[in-house]
């Protein structure tokens, strides 16, 4: 098996510089998961914009602990027509951080913002016929075709839909907003953010929440803290022995290997919030050779021990890694089942020589970008690019930081001008439950997702689905989609994880889900 990288303890936590504070503030510290890049949900699809954007701003639907969206911003909706037709009342009496109120205007152009940048977001364009307000709290839809499925794309996790006031959504799609004002729980504080060091977050204290329990992004957001503050440590061992000391009160993301030590830690607790989980994948880019070219990828899927890769990552913590997947998790099995072989059946050299040979492949440089300040993207892409190259491609593992990838993997110019050929990230499982969400094996090409594929079978079967309520039906279209996905490989599946957080043991209503969320939390 490929080994590890070494694990390094810091001697002492480095001292975290804090601004003052209201005498008796109650406030709670976490080091994030990644430094934090940008502050603009829409823009970002890292998973610490996210989290950020579920503080600071709002769905208009939120997704329960079962998978069922339900209303967040809105207090009653009507589909018509099959789906043609949607009509979604916002909640009277909520406001913006600056105090005005929120308004049916302000959310459409915030949609319109999210449709011109999200995948699933710009085929919901192409089937629109119009997006309206009809007064201040009333938002009308109509499609040329039925689209039962939209509350659930309005309560996605990766790249959420949410709500800024109208001027704030005025910024373009393909740049990042600078003002940062929501609705949500907790308001910016802009002044004390310092890149790749702090972020603070206070209590909105003219937040409304809705009057039920919370569930997982869903129900009543309801704040007890004050403030949350972000430290961005680098270092794992730094961060970790932060926690023990009582500096710091939260890990996102503790290096696993650090676990065992954390676990004997007086005070400090670990647990496991997202039950479903991330999928870990290689993005080829599709544009340019040689993984444009699908024997290729096959090859290279041939090359990849899934259970390395999954040994390699999730190191002192492998209970909560899961090897010889393919890309959906719908719980049937036909359909996550389908076309496993391919991952499955293990390949001796000479027959991955082989399929390289046939492939097409000519000895061109294979660019990695390789994120070394990622616990999980470090591991994942140091193991992948030595599988790759056992195999007998020219791997170039370029070593950068995560918000070097998240900039460079926008690039469609050949490798030798500053463009790409893989690079390695994770996406929630609970967005490839079916296939309305499934943003990252879309074949819909220049408007798809970094990596760019086109699959014409792939857009039609998601267009079926996405069109159809009938289960069996759905049933169908996804296996046929898992087996495309298998064939055609729009991304390379390495298998799946559940990550494991560790936090003080004083803090209590720590709440499950696929984001980091601070509502409900106390701190004692």
């Amino acid at each position: 098996m490929i080994g590890r990288r070494g694990l390094m303890l810091g001697a002492a936590a480095a001292g975290l510089a804090r601004p003052a504070i209201a005498a008796g503030a109650k406030t709670l510290s976490i080091v994030p998961q990644a430094t934090l890049n940008s502050v603009d949900p829409i823009w970002s699809t890292s998973q610490v914009s996210r989290n950020l954007g579920f503080m600071i701003f709002e769905p208009l639907y939120g997704r329960d602990e079962f998978g069922v969206p339900r209303p967040q911003m809105i207090e009653a909706d009507e589909m018509l027509d099959g789906g043609r037709h949607w009509t979604m009342r916002l909640r009277p009496g909520m406001l913006w951080h600056d105090g005005e109120k929120v308004l049916a205007r302000d959310c459409v152009a915030s949609l319109r913002r999210w449709l011109k940048r999200d995948t699933v977001g710009l085929t919901l364009s192409a089937r629109m016929d119009s997006l309206t307000a009809l007064d201040d709290r009333t938002i009308e839809w109509r499609f040329s075709k039925p689209f039962p499925h939209l509350r659930g794309l309005l309560s996605k996790v990766v790249q959420p839909v949410m709500m800024m006031p109208e001027r704030v959504a005025a910024t373009d799609p393909f740049k990042q907003i600078t003002e940062v004002v929501g609705s949500g729980p907790f308001r910016w504080v802009a002044d004390e953010y310092v890149i790749a060091s702090h972020a603070a977050f206070a209590r909105f204290d003219r937040y409304l929440p809705r009057d039920e329990p919370p569930s997982y992004m869903a129900g009543g957001h309801r704040v007890v803290l004050d403030r949350v503050e972000w430290k961005m440590i680098p270092d794992a061992g730094t961060a970790g022995n932060a926690l023990m000391t009582g500096e710091v009160d939260w890990l996102e993301i503790p290096l696993p290997d650090l676990l065992p030590l954390l676990r004997r830690a007086p005070g400090v607790r670990t647990g496991v919030l997202d039950k479903a989980g991330q999928i870990m994948f290689l993005r080829p880019n599709h544009l340019i050779a040689p993984t444009n070219l699908v024997n290729v990828r096959q090859a290279m899927l041939a090359a990849i021990n899934q259970a390395e890769v999954v040994a390699a990552v999730m190191g002192a913590d492998p209970a909560n890694g899961i090897s010889g997947v393919g890309f959906l998790a719908t719980g049937k099995k036909d359909v996550d089942e389908a076309g496993l072989d391919a991952v499955r059946k293990r390949r001796t050299r000479d027959e991955i020589k082989t399929m390289l040979d046939r492939s097409g492949y000519a000895g061109e440089k294979l660019v990695m970008l390789h994120a070394t300040d990622h616990i999980f993207f470090n591991p994942m892409g140091a193991v992948v690019a030595q599988m790759l190259t056992d195999a007998g491609m020219k791997v170039d593992a370029q070593a950068m930081d995560w918000a070097t990838v998240q900039t460079r993997r926008t690039s469609r110019e050949p490798v030798d001008k500053g463009g790409w050929s893989i690079f390695p990230s994770v996406v929630a499982v609970t967005e490839y439950r079916d296939l309305l969400l499934t943003g990252f094996m879309r074949g819909n090409g220049k408007d798809g997702w970094f990596g760019w594929p086109s699959d014409a079978r792939a857009e039609e079967l998601y267009g079926e689905w996405s069109s159809t309520a009938d289960p069996a039906e759905q049933t169908r279209l996804e296996r046929e989609y898992q087996l495309q996905g298998m064939a055609t490989l729009p991304f390379i599946p390495l298998g799946r994880f559940r990550q494991t957080g560790a936090w003080r043991s004083n803090l209590t209503g720590i709440l499950e889900g696929p984001s980091v969320v601070f509502w409900n939390v106390n701190k004692g």
